[in-house]
């Protein structure tokens, strides 16, 4: 036959369009083109795929060959396609069998003499195929993550021959196993922070109901210390939460530690990433550190310091939990629901308010340096915390309580937020009206509290949700004064 037709798979962020590689082969004099919209690296895939071709034992067809890369508008990059390719061209010059091609998709990089290279975005193809009921056959070095997806849909290879002879009933490929332990690693644990009981059980009702965090403070006093114990206390992933944030390490990195994939992500970013490293971009989107914290945690350090212009960009994605990224060419979409925890000092020296510090700013630097965030962004901070300078007896004091110990308790609150429908930070309004009711003495409380420190709509909404997440670790069916009274003082601490 002159015709064939082999199944792939493209990379549009974490998503893996199917892609249909035609093979035609036809008289006149012997050429080879790729349409498509191939970028460079497709392009340059004739030559690898011949060479490959050429070093396996097989003949390269001295005719014209047109290679279609469907859908056309669909854009295609890297050489994910090299195998696709090279299979085409060999059942349409009839040197293999055909038969299974069209039960089976192909994603793996030629290298000259005919070994498969690994590519990235394998885990979001292998997820693809597996809904389709279909095997997918890529590079050994890809197996352990496409077989996070299905490794009975999985078939691994070291070599285009390897393939061949599979194809002919001459061979197998080589199953990948699922990974023998998907166990988190040690985190650091909550024990080791010495003191701080108002800062410990603000991350204790975070971590309970997936709320935003701000600790503020002067240095030293262990804001970064409990913002690195937050994963410790939030409950494993499930499979799905965990695949998704894999999916975005694949495409990202192209790389999963098939041992810690189960593991909340923790992202750190220096204060002088930009914009597109904290979203993501390039002519090629790629994901962000919001979207790398997927599922897990944005820790944020010394937050006024952070360009203005790139504070912004989280307002977006903490209420949608996507982030779109717009080129000229595409548009590409990265899940990005994530818990934001940030930190900073109170002034420009760190010193303002602390007893045993002076503080040498102005009240205008003050002003200043405080207007570097953004209202709306500050408005979007479930819990406001401060972390004051401890004494020596605290600091030599006995530990507090283990991340397993408050784990137990912010388990079963997210139990019963999972039997509501979802997490308390994710509450809609009708949901709020039914898990956020009040009674009369409350909605006094409230009102009153929103007259006083001029909260917005968005504020006290958030109230509601951090005192729902307090009775939940209380166990109590309904939102009470003392839990409203504990959400409020979260939230207005620093206008008191």
């Amino acid at each position: 036959m002159s015709l064939s037709i082999v199944y792939s798979r493209a990379q549009s962020g974490v998503q893996a369009p199917p892609v249909t590689v035609e093979v035609h082969l036809s008289g006149g004099l012997p050429s080879l083109s790729i349409v498509g919209l191939p970028e460079t690296a497709v392009r340059e895939s004739k030559e690898r795929v011949r060479s490959a071709l050429l070093h396996s034992g097989f003949q390269f067809p001295s005719r014209r060959i047109t290679i279609n890369l469907a859908p056309a508008d669909l854009p295609k990059q890297g050489g994910r396609y090299d195998l696709a390719i090279a299979l085409g061209i060999l059942a349409a010059s009839g040197q293999i069998n055909d038969k299974l091609l069209l039960k089976n998709e192909f994603l793996a990089e030629l290298a000259l003499g005919g070994a498969l290279r690994p590519v990235q975005g394998t885990l979001p193809s292998a997820l693809a195929v597996a809904k389709q009921q279909r095997l997918l056959v890529c590079a050994r070095d890809n197996g352990p993550e496409a077989a996070l997806a299905d490794c009975s849909r999985v078939r691994t290879a070291t070599h285009l021959l390897d393939v061949c002879a599979w194809l002919n009933g001459a061979g197998t490929l080589h199953t990948p196993r699922p990974p023998v332990s998907a166990t988190t690693a040690a985190l650091p644990d909550l024990e080791d922070v010495r003191g701080q009981a108002h800062a410990r059980r603000a991350l204790e009702v975070a971590a309970a109901g997936n709320h935003s965090l701000l600790f503020v403070g002067p240095p030293g006093t262990g804001k970064t210390l409990l913002a690195s114990r937050l994963p410790g206390i939030l409950p494993p992933l499930t499979d799905q939460e965990a695949l998704e944030s894999a999916a975005v390490a694949s495409v990202s990195t192209g790389r999963i530690d098939t041992g810690r994939w189960r593991q909340r992500p923790f992202r750190a970013p220096h204060h002088t990433a930009s914009a597109a490293a904290l979203v993501g971009g390039g002519s090629d989107p790629r994901p962000g550190e919001i979207s790398l914290a997927h599922q897990g945690v944005l820790f944020l350090d010394e937050l006024p310091e952070f360009r203005r212009s790139v504070l912004e960009v989280l307002r977006e994605p903490l209420e949608s939990g996507t982030i779109t990224i717009s080129r000229a060419a595409r548009q590409t979409e990265f899940p990005a629901r994530f818990q934001l925890v940030a930190a900073m000092n109170p002034c420009p020296c760190g010193y303002q308010g602390d007893p045993d510090g002076e503080c040498r700013c102005s009240r205008e630097q003050v002003r200043r340096y405080r207007a570097r965030i953004s209202g709306p962004l500050l408005d979007r901070m479930d819990l406001q915390v401060a972390v004051p300078r401890l004494q020596w007896d605290e600091l030599d004091g006995q530990p507090g309580e283990s991340s397993q110990q408050v784990l137990e308790r912010v388990q079963a609150a997210r139990i019963r937020q999972q039997q509501r429908g979802c997490l308390n930070a994710e509450l809609t309004l009708q949901h709020m009206q039914r898990a956020c009711a009040l009674d009369t003495p409350g909605k006094a409380i409230l009102q009153q509290a929103a007259n006083h420190f001029r909260l917005s709509p968005r504020a006290v909404h958030r109230i509601l949700k951090v005192a729902r997440s307090i009775a939940d670790l209380a166990r109590s069916e309904s939102i009470r004064t003392p839990h409203l009274q504990e959400a409020i003082g979260y939230r207005c601490q620093e206008k008191q």
